[in-house]
C-alpha cells in the first residue's frame, strides 16, 4: 500500500489574484468556494489539483517546499516569459546560474521552478531551491 499526492495546497491572501495565476499558469479552471477558497482542476481530471486557502498574513521566508512546472511544449525560455507576463517575478534563492532550472515566484512571492528538461524523472530535475 501507498499513498500518492492529489493536490497542491496554498495559502493566499488575494485569493482572486492567487486563482488568476495559477490557472492561467497551469490552464486550470477555477471552483471558487462559499467560504474564501478556490479548488483549480486540471482540464483532463488527471494531475494534482490545487487549493488554494486564506492566509492570515503574508508569506514571510522562503517556502520549505514548492512546486516544480515543466514547459509542455519544451520551450523553457518561452514558458519563463509566459510566466513572468502572467505576474511571476524572478526570485533568488542563491542559485549560481548553472542550475537545470529558473526560480520564480507568484504574484504573493511564494518560489517555484520551472524544469529545463522535459523528461521525467528525478534524477533529471534537480531542483534545489
Amino acid at each position: 500500500m501507498s499513498s500518492r499526492f492529489a493536490q497542491w495546497t496554498l495559502d493566499v491572501q488575494d485569493l482572486a489574484r492567487q486563482a488568476g495565476f495559477w490557472s492561467a499558469a497551469l490552464g486550470y479552471t477555477v471552483d471558487f468556494g462559499d467560504d474564501g477558497d478556490a479548488h483549480l482542476w486540471p482540464p483532463d481530471g488527471d494531475g494534482l489539483s490545487v487549493w488554494l486557502q486564506p492566509a492570515s498574513g503574508p508569506k514571510s521566508g522562503k517556502n520549505r517546499n514548492h512546486p516544480d512546472l515543466v514547459a509542455a511544449d519544451g520551450d523553457v525560455a518561452a514558458e519563463v516569459a509566459r510566466l513572468l507576463a502572467l505576474g511571476a517575478t524572478r526570485a533568488d534563492v542563491g542559485q549560481t546560474g548553472d542550475e537545470p532550472f529558473t526560480v520564480l515566484a507568484d504574484p504573493e512571492g511564494n518560489e517555484f521552478c520551472v524544469l529545463h528538461v522535459a523528461e521525467r524523472g528525478p534524477a533529471r530535475y534537480g531542483s534545489g531551491s
